[in-house]
């Protein structure tokens, strides 16, 4: 992979990585919200409001700079989770001070959120590789024509990959059995048209991104073992 520098990868990465631990810290409160004009509601986890971000980030870098790229910040992303798992679980079996009496509301909370993390983790591994994987050979085999069918295909897969797996893992036995099959159903809808929605989004921000940084990556030799950090 050819070593140069960029202007907003940096920044890049660190937004990816704040999406990333924000996500999964809100996942651990369920919520429901009515979809207009039609009586419906969809009920899903917190972390799903914003969680879809990290998608579009993900989209933007194995457009722009590539798959190769992409799986560094990927790698960093699962790096903050992994401190933050441990921090919060750290925390919760130190004794707390007699005076704070919200023990219990931090047991019941925050301590599940590293389960949540570790689903997160396998999931993301899993939905995100295969996204990126998908974006970079959908651009060589298009070259580069319709990134509406990359963003949009690879996501159709790689949410779907993610959805099952994050629920399953991070609230299976938790919470009944009825709400995860909603909450899995709801994330899985709420993901792909939040997706399709930001089409334009992802749209306007891989051109500016391109012009800026002089670089539209084709990855024509990429190496896609996931665990290769180079």
């Amino acid at each position: 992979m050819e070593q140069r520098s960029y202007r907003y990868l940096d920044l890049i990465l660190g937004l990816f990585v704040a999406v990333l631990i924000i996500s999964n810290i809100v996942s651990v409160k369920a919520v429901r919200l009515a979809v207009p004009l039609t009586g419906m509601h969809l009920s899903f986890d917190g972390g799903t409001i914003l969680f879809p971000v990290s998608y579009i980030f993900a989209d933007v870098l194995t457009e722009v700079y590539g798959y190769e790229r992409s799986r560094r910040v990927i790698w960093a992303g699962f790096s903050g989770l992994i401190l933050m798992s441990i921090t919060i679980w750290l925390v919760g079996i130190i004794p707390a001070d007699p005076e704070w009496t919200l023990q219990s509301s931090y047991q019941s909370l925050l301590m599940t959120a590293p389960r949540i993390a570790l689903a997160s983790m396998i999931a993301y591994f899993v939905g995100e590789f295969s996204n990126s994987y998908i974006m970079s050979r959908l651009k060589v085999f298009t070259k580069g024509k319709y990134l509406w069918v990359r963003t949009i295909g690879s996501t159709l897969v790689g949410q779907l990959l993610d959805s099952v797996i994050f629920v399953v893992i991070a609230f299976g036995g938790i919470w009944e059995n009825s709400l995860v099959i909603r909450v899995l159903i709801s994330n899985y809808i709420f993901k792909t048209m939040f997706e399709v929605l930001a089409t334009p989004l992802t749209y306007s921000i891989t051109r500016w991104l391109k012009d800026k940084e002089r670089e539209d990556h084709y990855d024509y030799e990429a190496n896609y073992n996931p665990f290769i950090l180079k």
